[in-house]
């Protein structure tokens, strides 16, 4: 008899618990984060996953979206693709969650996305920058909320073909995303002003600390220009290399997310000036009502200034809610559907838009100089700013397509 009611009572909890699970998940939404929060890339990551937690955690205080509180599993890939993608396919094997997001390294992100691809789970892309996510390999169920290669590039290079110089060097990580920004750099450069030269290429493996040899094979050639693919800390790296051996005073040099804040608190004030950068977001321009409201509320939230990657990690969150919002069903294909060619009006940086064409966020890039500025006494930032417009960086939904169909 006690046996059959201690069974009994098991069933029962078992039952109780099961129905609290479910419950639960019915009352939620819920989100995988993968990301590298370890590592040299990892100050980028947290900097995003903090604003996809402002945004969210402003989301939930107002009651969730369709009645439900957005929650969130978060992973650390410790920026090594192989992991990225158990990590994504555990948490949707496993957690069951609705959607995937992160991803800095483009090797990870375009392997989260072939499997987000096979399951038919929306991927949103957070940090990883290779134009082949949206470009070439994009798809239905990938979107990418920063800007992809093309877009600095191509920015970069309407700056540079007004510029005086002629003989250039390329250099960088050997890996997708050096090779990516440096390419989309160079061929744009070369449309423009056909008398560009390249003088030669230097490439050492990720994360080589020992930039000496590269700089001292640099300075021999005596190029006009450097462009540099760097990623993660070996932006950081490389500066401090540049400057203790004078070839950042010697020869003007491009590094994209140069003038990000991330980049400069990383060399404070020792930063080397002069260096051109590009960015999608800068806590310090445009100083629009927009842009002041959102810093305010991030130095409320974290005590310090928004990065880059806060951003897109806020308009990540943003974009998320509203689309479960206009969709009015947590159906992933509804969801799509909702999230394709959605905008977001006023946003710091202006009206925002994930294009329908190819899920790829249209950003405006911001080109500037890094230098020494009395207002801030702890870092560099950007000055003589130059605005490209999304349209004016980015290629067409022609072209995007053009390029998918070739690579079929």
């Amino acid at each position: 008899m006690k046996r059959s009611m201690l069974c009994l009572f098991s069933i029962i909890c078992a039952i109780v618990l099961l129905h609290t699970s479910f419950s639960l998940a019915a009352d939620t939404i819920k989100i995988g984060v993968v990301d590298a929060y370890t590592g040299g890339a990892a100050p980028m990551c947290l900097d995003n996953l903090n604003g996809f937690k402002m945004a969210v955690d402003a989301v939930n205080a107002k009651g969730g979206v369709l009645g439900k509180k957005i929650v969130y599993v978060v992973r650390d890939d410790k920026f090594k693709p192989d992991v990225s993608l158990a990590m994504a396919k555990e948490l949707v094997m496993k957690e069951k969650v609705d959607i995937l997001v992160g991803t800095i390294s483009s090797a990870a992100a375009l392997a989260v996305s072939d499997f987000a691809k096979k399951e038919k789970i929306p991927f949103i892309c957070t940090g990883a920058k290779s134009e082949k996510i949206t470009g070439e390999k994009g798809h239905r169920y990938v979107f990418q909320t920063d800007e992809n290669t093309a877009m600095p590039g191509k920015a970069m290079a309407q700056v540079l073909a007004k510029k005086p110089y002629i003989k250039y060097w390329i250099a960088g990580d050997d890996m997708e995303y050096g090779h990516a920004i440096t390419d989309a750099v160079w061929n744009n450069l070369k449309a423009l002003n056909p008398k560009v030269q390249l003088l030669g290429q230097s490439w050492w493996k990720v994360g080589e600390t020992d930039f000496g040899p590269y700089i001292t094979a640099i300075m021999s050639a005596k190029p006009d220009f450097l462009i540099l693919g760097n990623s993660g800390a070996s932006v950081i790296g490389f500066q401090k290399a540049a400057k203790a051996t004078g070839l950042s005073q010697a020869i003007p040099l491009y590094q994209h997310t140069a003038i990000d804040l991330t980049i400069l608190l990383g060399n404070g004030l020792e930063g080397p000036e002069g260096v051109y950068g590009t960015a999608g977001y800068l806590f310090y321009y445009p100083q629009t009502p927009e842009n002041k409201a959102f810093i305010a509320e991030y130095r409320k939230v974290y005590n310090k200034y928004p990065t880059q990657p806060s951003f897109y990690g806020y308009v990540t969150g943003e974009f998320i809610a509203k689309a479960y919002q206009k969709a009015g069903s947590t159906n992933r294909e509804k969801f799509i559907d909702a999230l394709e060619g959605m905008v977001l009006e006023n946003t710091a940086v202006g009206r925002l838009e994930l294009r329908k064409c190819d899920h790829q966020i249209m950003l405006p890039t911001f080109v500037g100089v890094t230098k020494k500025v009395p207002e801030y006494n702890e870092f560099l930032i950007a000055t003589d700013i130059v605005t490209v417009s999304a349209q004016d960086g980015v290629p067409s939904c022609e072209q995007v397509l053009k390029t998918r169909a070739a690579a079929k």
